[in-house]
C-alpha cells in the first residue's frame, strides 16, 4: 500500500509539474535574444493537445525516447547548418528518480538528437494563430514533408526537486555546468514565468552566458 501511495504521488507531482508549465511562454522566461542564438525558440512539451510531441534519443534508437516533462527548442537561423539547443525541465519526487535523470543529460562523447513530428510542426504554436510552426523556422526554406531530426549543439538542464532533497542537495553536491537546481515549489507555486529569481536563472541557463562580452550581431 505504501509503495502504490508514493507512486500515486509521484503521478500526481508529475502531472501539477506539467499543468504549470503547460502555461509557460514560446521562449523561456528570462532568456533573452543573443548573437549566441539568433534563432527561434519554441515550447515543444508539454503540448495540451493529442499531438505527438517533440522527443530525444540517441543515434540508432528506435524505442527508447527521453520525454523531459517540459522542453524548449532554439531552432538555428541556418538552412546550412541544422541543429537545436535544449532547455529541459525535470521535476524528481525521489533521489532514485533525479539520479535517473541526471544520467541522461550527463557529458558523453555520444550524440543526443531532438526529434520534431511532422504534425507538430504543421500545427500553430499559439493558439487562435493560423501560422504552422514550420513557418516560424528560419533554417526551413519550404514546407517539410517528413519530422525534423536535429542533433543537440547545447543541453541545459532545470532540476526541480522536493524541498528537503533540494535543500540536502544544495549542500552537499556540485553540479555539472549545464544543471540547474530550484525547488519544486517555485515551479508549481503559480506564476512561475513571472518569478524574478528563477527568470534571472534561466537567463544564465545558456551559451552567452559564459562570455563576458559578446561581438556585435553581423549585418545584414
Amino acid at each position: 500500500m505504501v509503495a502504490v501511495a508514493r507512486k500515486s504521488s509521484h503521478f500526481e507531482l508529475d502531472r501539477r509539474v506539467r499543468e504549470c508549465l503547460s502555461v509557460w511562454p514560446q521562449r523561456p522566461p528570462g532568456i533573452e535574444p543573443s548573437v549566441k542564438q539568433p534563432g527561434t525558440w519554441l515550447k515543444a512539451r508539454p503540448h495540451p493537445g493529442p499531438v505527438v510531441q517533440p522527443y530525444l534519443k540517441v543515434p540508432g534508437s528506435q524505442r527508447l525516447r527521453t520525454l523531459p516533462d517540459g522542453l524548449y527548442l532554439h531552432f538555428s537561423d541556418r538552412p546550412d547548418d541544422l541543429y537545436v539547443d535544449i532547455l529541459c525541465i525535470e521535476a524528481c519526487s525521489t533521489y532514485q528518480n533525479l539520479l535517473d535523470k541526471r544520467s541522461r543529460f550527463a557529458p558523453s562523447t555520444g550524440s543526443l538528437l531532438a526529434v520534431c513530428p511532422l504534425e507538430w510542426l504543421q500545427q500553430p504554436a499559439q493558439e487562435g494563430s493560423r501560422i504552422p510552426r514550420w513557418r516560424l523556422l528560419r533554417c526551413l526554406t519550404s514546407e517539410p514533408r517528413h519530422e525534423l531530426v536535429l542533433p543537440v549543439r547545447d543541453a541545459r538542464v532545470l532540476f526541480a526537486l522536493r524541498e528537503a532533497h533540494y535543500e540536502t542537495f544544495a549542500s552537499t553536491q556540485t553540479p555539472q555546468a549545464h544543471e540547474f537546481f530550484v525547488p519544486m515549489e517555485v515551479i508549481t507555486g503559480g506564476a512561475a514565468e513571472q518569478d524574478p529569481a528563477l527568470r534571472a536563472m534561466l537567463g544564465r541557463a545558456t551559451a552567452a552566458a559564459h562570455f563576458l562580452r559578446l561581438p556585435e550581431p553581423p549585418l545584414v
